[in-house]
């Protein structure tokens, strides 16, 4: 063949393959993709002849054509059957292999890049959980421990495995010695030991960082900045500066490539919690897939030091007043016992955060005096408890190591990268709740418990009630240890089916990490009296006359304009039911949504039937014997049938289409 001739076939089986795509797409009213569309039509452009060879081979060769309505019907049959092929083709693949399943070659490329590397971490985590006695509980064949001793040893393992796993797996193991509520207090105190122990990263690595997110050398930016680090922790180290204004500020600088690291590393603990979920007892009842994504969550926002300076702002702006309280104070100096380093928002990005530098000494490595101690102890309990209740943004980790002991004789809380946030319904109940603590009201305390957390539909109040005041009765005394009531309250949340939302989760672990530092600060401090002592002073006056009088008084004027035409709305209800005209306007269907989605099924609905019926009409015309004959082998009654038979499948094609057409958000 000529290459001319070569080339006009290709171009003209091109166009027909181009046209039989639309003409699948459009009959069967789905969007595909063109390259799927495309692939079908040339799949259906290849099978068509020896698929329609039987109906072509009714028209013996040599014969003269019929050119009656006969013919006619056969050509149309012979092209609704090519365009049949590719519908059945694309509705097989939308149910076999939907879009999205089978990804591109660029995404191919890039998922088996990241395949190596994570079966790389992979087999280095197996062997640091191998080398820790740890693998037959990733496997879901490790014995169940009944023993605390027992208990204690697996505890530490799993310590070690988790410090020797990197930047990750120290922070979950960090949340995981917060969560009282799903672990066993062995557990709790052992992973409570984990430390962020690392070398700080060389100037050479840091310095690109610093200069990409401040837009210039450090230099240049700051008056004085000091290479060597003050500081250095798994995700961050932080360094001197001074401003050209003459402030001096700190600027913390996310570690190279820790993103990377922690988004592997969190790709895998998802993996593996849902492994876990799926084969073990106790991953099911403690929920690590949820838990995975929660950690996942708070540690990306972690790694934004936007995020952070915003929490900084948010804290500060909302910080209060400088305290009263008795003579010879702090108070009466003037001084706020707890300070917090405001950002300088100029400066900070995604990797850098610069904030104002407070002078002082860590608070994990001195220990506060004899005399400031249980005032400092109680300002900082007053302030975490206010940020809580009152103002709704709250440091979620105040270990020592966010403490300082500053020159002034005050407190400062540092690191505001793990931040609580409480919406105002959820301060209101739990400001009942330690109203009701306090008073020790079981009844009021369980109320309050259950606006807190999510009400099962099963849930024993009684027996709730009868268990929270025992709780009250043990705990609430002077000199109870305020550790082991945490414990025992979340023994008491788990018992009754309770599950405890993330926001007080948060509240919980704070008042649990504040208690140790409280106790660096003060030992022998009564958190528990000096928490009811709080809502003495704070909460109590909020319920007082003038409190209660402004709050009815703000009420009423909301509801005033309502109240003002009540009565005559009311007559004219009134004035209706008595004559007879009483009646009620209901609009179905207002929202478009609910007309497009109710018009869109009754289309599948009409499409069906209409199907069907083509379907069943054809099968009763082939089975009809005689009648006016198109060619020596087919009757016309049977072209007919075949004709309907392929109108049932297009219709019945695209019926198929849409029910396997998957929503976006439920692509994987």
């Amino acid at each position: 063949m000529d290459f001319p001739v070569a080339l006009t076939v290709s171009l003209a089986a091109l166009v027909l393959i181009i046209l039989l795509a639309g003409a699948a797409r459009r009959l069967l009213g789905v969007r595909f993709g063109a390259v799927r569309t495309f692939l079908a039509a040339l799949l259906a452009f290849t099978i068509a002849a020896p698929l329609l060879s039987p109906i072509m081979g009714s028209f013996p060769a040599g014969r003269k054509a019929d050119p009656g309505i006969g013919a006619v019907w056969v050509v149309l049959l012979v092209t609704m059957c090519v365009v049949l092929i590719p519908m059945v083709i694309l509705v097989l693949a939308e149910a076999l292999v939907p879009p999205g399943s089978i990804p591109g070659p660029l995404e191919l490329a890039r998922s088996l890049r990241g395949r190596i590397s994570r079966a790389r971490r992979y087999s280095q985590i197996t062997r640091i959980a191998v080398r820790h006695g740890l693998g037959p509980y990733l496997r879901g064949r490790g014995d169940r421990v009944e023993d605390r001793p027992g208990r204690q040893r697996l505890a530490a393992s799993l310590r070690r495995a988790l410090d020797d796993g990197g930047v990750t797996f120290v922070k979950l193991g960090q949340v995981l010695s917060t969560r009282r509520d799903l672990l066993p207090p062995e557990f709790v105190e052992e992973l409570g030991l984990l430390q962020d122990r690392v070398a700080p990263a060389p100037w050479e690595q840091v310095e690109p960082v610093l200069t990409a997110e401040l837009g210039g050398p450090a230099e240049t930016v700051f008056a004085e900045f000091d290479r060597t680090p003050l500081a250095a922790a798994s995700i961050a180290q932080v360094h001197a500066a001074r401003l050209h204004s003459g402030e001096s500020v700190v600027v913390k600088v996310r570690r190279p490539d820790i993103d990377q690291i922690v988004a592997r590393d969190l790709d895998i603990v998802r993996r593996l919690a849902a492994t876990l979920e799926s084969r073990t007892r106790w991953g099911r009842s403690l929920g690590v897939r949820d838990l995975a994504e929660g950690f996942a969550a708070a540690l990306r926002e972690e790694l934004d030091f936007r995020v952070e300076a915003a929490n900084m702002a948010a804290v500060t702006a909302s910080r209060p007043a400088a305290p009263t309280g008795p003579s010879g104070g702090l108070a009466d100096s003037g001084r706020i016992a707890v300070t917090y380093p405001a950002p300088v928002t100029a400066l900070c990005g995604e990797r850098v955060l610069v904030m104002e530098r407070l002078t002082g000494r860590p608070l994990a490595a001195a220990g506060a005096g004899a005399e400031s101690g249980p005032e400092l102890a109680r300002a900082l309990l007053d302030c975490l408890l206010r940020q809580v209740l009152v103002e709704g943004v709250f440091h979620a980790d105040p270990h020592p190591g966010n403490l300082m002991l500053l020159d002034d004789g005050t407190l400062g809380l540092l690191d505001f990268g793990s931040v609580g946030r409480l919406d105002t319904s959820m301060r209101s109940a739990l400001q009942r709740f330690l109203l009701a603590m306090n008073r020790q009201d079981p009844l009021a305390v369980t109320d309050a418990l259950l606006e807190v957390m999510p009400r099962p539909e099963d849930i024993d109040e009684p027996a709730l009630e009868r268990a929270l005041g025992q709780f009250m009765a043990r705990h609430l005394v002077p000199g109870a240890a305020s550790v082991q009531m945490f414990t025992d309250l979340f023994r008491i949340v788990s018992g009754h089916g309770l599950s405890v939302p993330p926001e007080v989760a948060a509240v919980f672990r704070a008042l649990a990490t504040l208690e140790g530092t409280l106790q660096r600060l003060a030992p022998g401090f009564d958190l528990v009296g000096e928490a009811r002592s709080f809502a003495g002073r704070h909460l109590a006056e909020r319920l007082d006359g003038g409190a209660l009088k402004e709050t009815v008084v703000q009420e009423v004027a909301a509801l005033l304009p309502m109240l003002r035409r009540l009565p005559r709305r009311m007559e004219r209800i009134a004035s209706a039911a008595e004559h007879g005209r009483l009646g009620v306007n209901v609009r179905l269907l207002a929202d478009d949504r609910d007309r497009r989605f109710l018009t869109g099924l009754l289309h599948q609905v009409l499409l069906t039937v209409l199907g069907a019926t083509a379907g069943l009409m054809a099968v009763l015309l082939l089975g009809v014997q005689g009648g006016p004959r198109v060619t020596p082998e087919i009757s016309l009654f049977q072209l007919i049938g075949y004709n309907l038979l392929v109108i049932s499948g297009i219709l019945v094609l695209r019926v198929l289409a849409v029910v396997f057409r998957r929503p976006r958000d439920q692509r994987p």
